[in-house]
């Protein structure tokens, strides 16, 4: 049984872990003006936008997802090819259009792939899942990284499958906003009026940072703490916390909106990486999508993992 991978490009995941491991990537497109870059996870290209587009008009930006027809002939084209099965994982349906786009594509994927497949001398069926997430961007990598773990180690379908809906439901991802001005601009430009400008300025004003959850298809803010620097440590002692308590599955990713080299020195996050290879928990940190980068701003963190429910605790 060959089974495949896709995800599309706010899962925030190294690129060598997705070339390394055939994982194929939905581009979504970003538009800010007449620049275009169609997001494949190219953590260089990425950089390169954000420098030059996303940091002084990104709230401006217009993301276009692969629509229903571009993943019907991805799969057509390739993927009834070259796999048997395919686990399609997407950010959550509550944020983007992609999961809808996929189900309605897998119909007519599964209603044409019969004849392609025999061109190329496979004779037996095809069969996709498409999972939504109920999260985004490094929370994402966490059932990737799962599929991938259970594929290399000869698990069925049945059991991948049951796994990563079960992780979907567990999964929470954390993320501290650098700018709350930016965000409120973006959320004004997306029409979505839950950052109001009283508390992006008084945010801003008193350096007051939220810590946003992502579970189960919804974000909300859940503690407020002075200064950026101090909510991070916060958030990554947090973190270590859970790792420490014993996590669904042996991973932790992290995603950052700017170069690695500045999420390396924020304080707190050696000892959280100390704590994981103390722990057998694999790390995966990676540059943050351009579509995640242009919604929420640069300079961003995120922490994903899978754990029982919980309420998170500033120290």
């Amino acid at each position: 049984m060959r089974i495949g991978i896709v995800v599309d490009s706010a899962c925030d995941l190294p690129q060598q872990f997705l070339q390394e491991n055939n994982i194929i990537v939905l581009p979504i497109t970003v538009r800010i003006g007449e620049a275009v870059l169609a997001d494949h996870r190219d953590e260089e290209a990425t950089l390169g936008f954000l420098h030059a587009h996303v940091a002084e008009r990104g709230h401006e930006a217009e993301t276009t997802p692969y629509t229903v027809n571009q993943i019907r002939d991805l799969f057509l084209g390739r993927l009834v090819i070259d796999y048997d099965h395919v686990f399609c994982m997407t950010i959550t349906k509550t944020r983007s259009p992609i999961y809808d786009n996929a189900m309605q594509a897998s119909f007519a994927i599964l209603n044409d792939y019969k004849p392609v497949r025999q061109a190329a001398g496979h004779n037996s069926p095809f069969a996709l899942r498409v999972i939504d997430t109920q999260n985004l961007f490094a929370a994402q990598g966490i059932t990737a990284v799962e599929a991938v773990r259970m594929r290399a180690a000869g698990a069925t379908v049945q059991q991948i499958r049951v796994r990563l809906e079960e992780l979907a439901t567990h999964t929470h991802g954390y993320m501290i906003p650098r700018d709350l001005y930016y965000l409120r601009a973006r959320a004004r430009t997306k029409g979505d009026r839950s950052v109001g400008l009283l508390s992006a300025a008084l945010g801003s004003a008193l350096d007051i940072k939220p810590v946003l959850h992502g579970f189960n298809g919804n974000t909300e803010p859940v503690a407020k703490i002075k200064g950026f620097d101090n909510a991070v440590e916060q958030l990554f002692k947090f973190s270590g916390n859970r790792v420490m308590s014993g996590l669904m599955t042996p991973t932790v990713c992290l995603s950052y909106g700017g170069e690695l080299a500045e999420l390396r020195a924020l304080p707190g996050y050696q000892r959280l990486r100390d704590i994981c290879t103390n722990n057998n928990v694999e790390v995966y940190e990676s540059v943050m999508s351009l579509t995640g980068m242009v919604n929420v701003g640069k300079g961003a963190v995120v922490v994903g993992f899978a754990s029982e429910p919980h309420t998170f605790k500033a120290a």
